[in-house]
């Protein structure tokens, strides 16, 4: 029997596992079995690999071949095994040196004809391989970019089998056309993602991302998206149509501070699982914003699906903002099922085939009507619904959903005299400055913790190795007393608390800096308000 092996990768969700494809060769009536778990489109490789060795001018061996891939217990999904399924027969059948494969990654979809094509998932791939020990891997000519990402791995574009075969045969490399048109990744994951990956926008593909100045007064939500982004707080913008919700809510990923190179690569592993990655920047370096329609689902906006689970908007917005427009419209359920990613930081799918675990760590946004009229409580006009309507409407957003929210902003419509003064509000680029000083002061107090921003502190460190001044806790402990804030609420209040002195400069959070942190939770005011805390 003659043996040869190769190495491929399966995605799991956003995570790798290694898989060692092996095939055998022995006498016996031609036949070609795969084994390993495979999912269709994988069995169906069994066609395109002999098309596609024969098209490129190798001979298909006339014995009975096994192909078999290991870990057998691991679900494999998708074509892109297909480049190292030909390989390990061609080197079973001695066309190319079985030692030359050995310990080679190989990811990549083949076409009759022997082109190689694009695959989602090839950054997640290689990252695996490298975590592995392979220093080699081979990958289409279109993803060279993206895989050269990981550092330490020697990576190996080919256009088609055929010249793939040169290569490791040491033979002249033979010239091969680029294709005319990019091929679609996946056509049937493009129409199921178009409520997530559709929806997605901000600074990489943005020429010039909106400012932070162009918004007219607003000065109490401006703050709020101040100590937004500095700490990573979770925000609900609330108000009439038209005040300005939706503006503030995209100017937000311009405050954030850049991706670091870590947290780049956790983001595009994500988006090329999704098949959302750009081809001309396989990199995103900035926080990413994802903006889905109030009609998407629970499996659209957290992931899921039939078949594979594959990352849903929350996942896309990952170190980034994840916008809900219209929250009250969008399914209970669908919004309900954020509350156990908002607290960890991942989704967890748990499907017959096995539990998959995808990286979900956003600054959630949330922008909201007061009742279906929009007119409730604002001058702009009496409200037509009546009270139990606007009780109901109210309570779409569940109470358990509403404590994971760290800051409540009343938005309400610019009046004309701010809509038309000159000069504006400050830019985006003086704001982030100071959000990025808070996010150091920060870092510096979190150094040698497994915590990064003040949002992700548990509560009882916050309490006992970073209390705040004697006193400072004296009106949120009275609000917890009469009911009025949980537990929760107290140690997102003193998260709060902790952003605000940070951006101030105080060495732990003062009454004042507690005071503006219930404001911005309860939208009452508090001695000197979010404006004099701030100022």
């Amino acid at each position: 029997m003659t043996f040869a092996r190769t190495c491929a990768v399966a995605l799991v969700g956003v995570e790798g596992v290694p898989v060692e494809v092996q095939a055998g060769l022995e006498p016996g009536v031609a036949a070609f079995s795969l084994v390993g778990l495979a999912d269709k489109s994988l069995t169906e490789s069994r066609d395109r690999v002999r098309a596609a060795v024969v098209n490129s001018g190798a001979a298909w061996p006339q014995k009975k071949l096994t192909v078999g891939l290991s870990p057998a217990s691991v679900p494999k999904f998708g074509s892109g095994f297909d480049l190292a399924v030909a390989c390990a027969v061609l080197a079973a059948a001695e066309r190319i040196d079985p030692r030359s494969i050995a310990d080679v990654m190989m990811i990549g979809e083949l076409s009759l004809d022997g082109r190689v094509r694009p695959v989602r998932g090839v950054l997640p791939a290689v990252l695996t391989a490298a975590e592995a020990g392979y220093r080699q891997v081979v990958v289409p000519e279109g993803a060279v970019a993206e895989a050269a990402l990981v550092p330490d791995v020697a990576v190996l574009g080919v256009r088609s089998l055929r010249q793939l075969i040169a290569l490791l045969a040491d033979e002249p490399v033979p010239e091969e056309p680029a294709d005319s048109e990019p091929a679609l990744l996946d056509p049937g994951f493009d129409g199921w993602s178009a409520l997530t990956a559709g929806s997605l926008r901000g600074p990489e593909g943005a020429e010039s991302p909106p400012d932070l100045g162009d918004v007219s007064g607003q000065s109490l939500a401006r703050r709020a998206l101040e100590v937004a982004a500095a700490g990573r707080h979770h925000l609900l913008l609330k108000g009439a149509p038209g005040a300005g919700k939706t503006m503030l809510a995209e100017r937000l990923p311009g405050l954030l501070p850049p991706l670091s190179r870590k947290e780049s690569l956790e983001v595009s592993a994500v988006h090329s699982v999704s098949g959302a990655l750009s081809a001309g920047r396989p990199l995103i370096a900035r926080p990413p914003y994802c903006a889905p329609h109030h009609s998407a689902s629970m499996a659209a906006l957290v992931g899921g699906g039939s078949g594979t689970p594959r990352p849903g908007a929350i996942s896309l917005a990952h170190h980034g903002v994840l916008f809900i427009d219209e929250a009250a419209e969008m399914s209970g359920q669908a919004l309900d099922a954020l509350r156990q990613p908002l607290e960890s930081g991942c989704v967890v799918v748990a499907r017959a085939a096995g539990v998959v675990r995808m990286p979900a760590r956003v600054l959630l946004v949330m922008a909201t009507n007061p009742c279906p009229c929009g007119r409730f409580g604002s001058p702009l006009g009496e409200c037509d619904c009546l009270p139990g309507t606007v009780r109901r409407y109210q309570a779409r957003l569940s109470g358990p959903l509403l404590d994971r929210v760290d800051l409540r902003v009343g938005v309400e419509p610019v009046s004309r005299a701010e809509l038309v003064a000159p000069g504006g509000g400050e830019s985006t680029a003086r704001v982030a400055g100071r959000v990025l000083a808070a996010r150091h002061r920060a870092a510096e107090r979190l150094a040698g913790t497994p915590w990064g921003t003040n949002s992700e502190v548990p509560g009882h460190a916050l309490r006992t190795r970073w209390a705040p001044a004697p006193g400072a806790l004296e009106r949120a402990e009275r609000d917890m007393d009469r009911g009025l804030l949980t537990a929760r609420g107290l140690d997102r209040v003193l998260r709060v608390a902790w952003t605000i002195a940070d951006l101030v400069g105080h060495d732990r959070p003062t009454a004042g800096d507690v005071d503006a942190a219930l404001e911005l939770r309860t939208g009452v005011r508090r001695g000197a308000g979010v404006a004099g805390s701030l100022s």
